[in-house]
């Protein structure tokens, strides 16, 4: 099995990103890696020394987290993380499913030239990081394809409802598919979808958002099943 590994899109802050920007950041991958487990109770003053920046921005980050549904607030015990629900999954997959194809239409329309360039490069990355098995450039490359596709669509949002949706399903398979042994299936769909959102063939963007959507919901069930 994969050894799973600390993940940190961004490690240090940027000089130009706000620090509650920063905070939320650092603090919604610290929840998706398992650094802070579900059910821990996390401390401000605690956070906020080890990521160099003061109480305020990791309260207002933790009210963004809130928002995700990643953490919950206990007025007399503090900030607890919450816990992960396997069934809600297939809940959110169902949304899921009809805004990516929004998602993928639109990208294919408004993606500029260096978005789809990238695009092409985050394909390459995705299944490189898959047949190296490096469980750690995978996420960080997931997490960057879904942030491009994303941002291509140019719909404010779009943007917002998807970040939501993405945050929980990257928490879900971080957990998950290191059990699954189809790092290289996902990887290659990813990529189909990327490929054909670069190209502009909006009928083969949607026929390859749907067999990653088809794909992420027969793991779903497989995760369900297991805790049966």
């Amino acid at each position: 099995m994969t050894m799973l590994t600390p993940l940190d899109i961004r490690p240090d802050q940027d000089a130009a990103e706000p620090k509650v920007d920063y905070a939320y950041r650092r603090l919604e991958e610290m929840i998706v890696t398992r650094q802070l487990p579900p059910g821990s109770l996390v401390s401000e003053i605690q956070l906020a020394n080890e990521l160099n920046v003061g109480r305020t921005p990791v309260r207002e980050a933790f009210a963004r987290l809130k928002h995700l549904g990643f953490v919950e607030t206990h007025p007399r015990r503090g900030t607890l993380v919450a816990g992960v629900d396997v069934r809600k999954q297939l809940e959110l997959l169902e949304v899921r499913r009809a805004l990516e194809a929004l998602v993928v239409a639109s990208a294919c329309a408004r993606a500029s030239e260096q978005q789809r360039e990238e695009m092409n490069s985050l394909a390459d990355q995705i299944v490189r990081a898959a047949d190296r098995g490096d469980v750690h450039e995978y996420f960080q490359v997931n997490r960057a394809i879904h942030e491009l596709e994303v941002a291509a669509a140019h719909n404010s949002m779009l943007t917002t409802t998807m970040q939501i949706i993405h945050a929980q399903s990257r928490r879900f398979w971080y957990v998950h598919v290191q059990q699954t042994g189809t790092f290289e299936e996902g990887a290659a769909r990813h990529a189909a979808v990327l490929r054909a959102i670069s190209a502009g063939d909006a009928a083969q963007a949607n026929a390859a958002s749907d067999e990653l959507m088809q794909f992420l919901d027969r793991l779903t069930r497989s995760a369900i099943d297991s805790f049966r």
